[in-house]
């Protein structure tokens, strides 16, 4: 028995990043049929981003596509090309806590409200000496689950 206070419930969100939109919505939205739900901007974050998807209600994946506001700033969002994985998690204060608690590195920022108005935070993808377990190169986002998504996938894992 694991004393994890919080579960991973799945996938929320990838991220794509190109130095233009135009070629991931070629892709994304004209070929494979995504639908755009909406749209960020963060100059901190150096981020133009449209927010597409996949499915729908609780269980729909967010396609993320980005471009760099300036290609020579960074967070360099267009590299590599998968920027991030997002994932759901039904307690992400205690899922940070935990975490850290265990020598997880995350990045600066802290929590925080996401691109889509969930509360979010970034595991990095390298550890560091204070902080040695990282993302095995990759970018994970840590995004809060809301009740519904809680629900739609425990309802899955029971078979009901």
């Amino acid at each position: 028995m694991s004393d994890r206070p919080f579960t991973v419930l799945g996938v929320q969100q990838i991220a794509v990043g190109a130095l233009s939109k135009n070629e991931l919505r070629t892709f994304w939205i004209d070929t494979l049929g995504l639908d755009v739900t909406g749209n960020f901007r963060s100059e901190s974050e150096n981020v133009d981003e449209d927010i597409a998807v996949a499915g729908s209600g609780p269980l729909r994946v967010e396609v993320d596509l980005m471009q760099p506001i300036d290609p020579e700033k960074k967070p360099a969002v267009h590299v590599p090309q998968l920027n991030h994985v997002g994932l759901w998690i039904d307690d992400l204060h205690a899922a940070v806590g935990w975490m850290t608690a265990r020598g997880v590195r995350f990045t600066p920022g802290g929590i925080r409200k996401g691109a889509s108005g969930f509360d979010v935070c970034f595991v990095h993808p390298k550890g560091n000496e204070e902080a040695p377990i990282g993302g095995g190169g990759v970018l994970v986002e840590l995004v809060q689950a809301p009740p519904e998504v809680t629900d739609a996938f425990r309802r899955l894992a029971a078979g009901s």
